[in-house]
C-alpha cells in the first residue's frame, strides 16, 4: 500500500515538472499500476451511494405511512351560529341594556321599548273581554227561558185549541137548536093557520044564520072574535118563525166563527210546536256565539299581553353581543334587526376538502386541529360530524355550468363539518371565522 502512495506522487511530481518545464503536452495517463486503486474507490463510493438510498427508503417508510394516513388542508374556518336579534313589534326604544362584545346569558333584557301603547290596547282588550263575557252569561239565561217560553207557548195554544174547540161544539149545539126552533115555529104556525081557517069558515056561516036569526048576535060576537084571535095567531106565528130564522142565522155565524177560531188556534198550536226547535237553536246559536265572542277577546287579551311582553327584548341564548345598532330614541319596525349574538359554546369547523381527499374519510374518523391564532402551541381534537351532500360551486351565487364554454377541469371542493370533542373549547377561545388546518387521521 505504501508502494502505490509512494509511486502516485512519483507521477504527479513527473505531471508537474512536464507542466511547468514549458512543454506542450501533459500526460494525464495515471501509470498502470494506478488503475486497481481506481476502481476500488468507484466501488466504495457505489456501496456508500447504495446504502444512502436503502437508508433514504427505509427512512421513508415510516414518513409516507405517517402521512399517507392524514388528509389536511388549509382552506378551512370555526363556524357558528349567528343568532339575529331583532324587535317583534314596532315601538320606540327607551333604553339599551348592553354594550357591544359583551358577554350576555339567556333571558337578560337587552333593550326596553316604550310600553305606553301597548298597556293601552291591553286596557281595551281586557275591557271588550269583560263585555264579551256578559253577553255570553245573558245568553246562557236565555237558554233556559226560550225553552220554558215555548213551552208556555205550546201549552197556551194547546188550551186555545181546546177552548176554541168547545164553542165550535156550543155554536154547533145553538145552530142545532135553533134549526129546531124553527121547525116548531112553522109547525106551530101551521096549526094557527088551521086554526084561523076554521075560525074564518065558522064565522061566514055564522053571518048567514045571524042574518036568519037562527044564532044569536052573541055567538055571532063570539066567532068574529075568535076569527080575529086566529089571524093574530097565524102572525105571531109567522113572527116566531121569522125570529127563529134569525136566531139560526146568527148560530151559523157563531158556528163558522168559532171554527174560524178552531182553526187559528190548531194553526198557532203546530207553529208553536214547529218554532219551538228553531226558537231553541236560537236560542243557543247565539250563546255558543257569544262563548265564541269571548274566546276571541280572550285571545285578543293574551295577544296585548304578548306585544306588552316584547316591549322587553330579550337574549334567546348565552353568547357575546355583537353588531349592535340600536340606541335610545330609535324608532323600530317589527323584524327589523338591531344587535346580533354569537353563542360561543357550538362552534364547529368546515373545512373544504379537495374532492380527491374524500376517497377514505368517512363520518366518525378522529380530525387534529391547529388554529392559526394559537399556532402549534395548542391543538384541539374533533371527528368528522358530516360530509357536504354537494360541492361548494353548488351553493355559489353562480354555480358552474360545464356544458357551457369551454370546459376546464376543476378540482373542486366539498365541505365537511367537524365537530370538537367534548371539552375542548370550554375556555372559549374559538371564534367564528378563525382560519384552521384540520389533520384528518384516516386510519382511526
Amino acid at each position: 500500500m505504501a508502494e502505490v502512495q509512494e509511486q502516485e506522487s512519483k507521477a504527479k511530481s513527473e505531471g508537474a515538472t512536464k507542466a511547468y518545464g514549458g512543454q506542450l503536452s501533459y500526460d494525464n495517463t495515471p501509470p498502470p499500476a494506478a488503475q486497481p486503486e481506481d476502481t476500488g474507490r468507484k466501488r466504495k463510493i457505489r456501496f456508500v451511494l447504495l446504502a444512502l438510498l436503502v437508508v433514504a427508503a427505509i427512512a421513508a417508510i415510516p414518513v409516507y405511512s405517517y402521512y399517507a394516513a392524514r388528509e389536511s388542508t388549509d382552506d378551512a374556518q370555526v363556524d357558528g351560529h349567528l343568532i339575529p336579534i331583532s324587535s317583534r313589534i314596532t315601538g320606540t326604544i327607551v333604553d339599551v341594556l348592553v354594550r357591544d362584545n359583551e358577554h350576555v346569558k339567556a333571558g337578560q333584557t337587552l333593550v326596553k321599548l316604550d310600553p305606553a301603547d301597548f298597556q293601552v290596547a291591553l286596557a281595551q282588550a281586557q275591557a271588550q273581554l269583560a263585555t264579551a263575557q256578559a253577553t255570553t252569561t245573558e245568553s246562557s239565561v236565555n237558554v233556559p227561558l226560550t225553552n220554558i217560553n215555548t213551552l208556555s207557548q205550546i201549552d197556551t195554544s194547546k188550551t186555545q185549541v181546546d177552548e176554541a174547540r168547545a164553542a165550535v161544539n156550543s155554536a154547533q149545539q145553538a145552530a142545532n137548536q135553533a134549526q129546531a126552533n124553527i121547525g116548531s115555529a112553522k109547525a106551530a104556525l101551521q096549526a094557527r093557520q088551521a086554526d084561523f081557517d076554521k075560525a074564518q069558515k065558522d064565522l061566514a056561516r055564522y053571518k048567514d044564520l045571524v042574518a036568519k036569526d037562527e044564532i044569536s048576535k052573541q055567538e055571532y060576537d063570539a066567532a068574529e072574535a075568535a076569527a080575529l084571535a086566529g089571524s093574530a095567531n097565524v102572525e105571531a106565528a109567522k113572527a116566531n118563525i121569522t125570529v127563529a130564522q134569525r136566531t139560526f142565522d146568527k148560530a151559523n155565524a157563531d158556528l163558522g166563527q168559532a171554527r174560524a177560531r178552531l182553526q187559528t188556534a190548531q194553526v198557532m198550536a203546530q207553529q208553536s210546536a214547529q218554532t219551538r226547535p228553531k226558537q231553541q237553536e236560537v236560542s243557543q246559536a247565539r250563546f255558543k256565539q257569544a262563548q265564541a265572542a269571548v274566546q276571541q277577546r280572550d285571545a285578543d287579551v293574551k295577544q296585548a299581553e304578548l306585544n306588552l311582553s316584547y316591549t322587553e327584548i330579550k337574549a334567546p341564548v348565552e353568547g357575546i353581543v355583537s353588531k349592535k345598532s340600536a340606541e335610545p330614541g330609535m324608532q323600530l319596525t317589527a323584524g327589523q334587526e338591531i344587535m346580533a349574538i354569537i353563542p360561543l359554546d357550538d362552534v364547529w369547523i368546515t373545512a373544504n376538502f379537495k374532492e380527491t381527499q374524500l376517497r377514505k374519510m368517512h363520518v366518525g374518523q378522529k380530525v387534529e386541529i391547529e388554529v392559526d391564532t394559537y399556532g402549534r402551541s395548542r391543538k384541539y381534537v374533533g371527528h368528522i360530524d358530516s360530509i357536504a351532500a354537494a360541492s361548494g360551486g353548488r351553493f355559489s351565487l353562480l354555480p358552474p355550468e360545464n356544458a357551457t364554454g369551454n370546459y376546464v377541469k376543476v378540482v373542486q371542493r366539498v365541505p365537511v363539518k367537524i365537530i370538537l370533542d367534548k371539552g375542548q373549547n370550554d375556555d372559549q377561545h374559538l371564534l367564528p371565522g378563525m382560519s384552521v388546518t384540520p389533520v384528518v387521521l384516516l386510519n382511526d
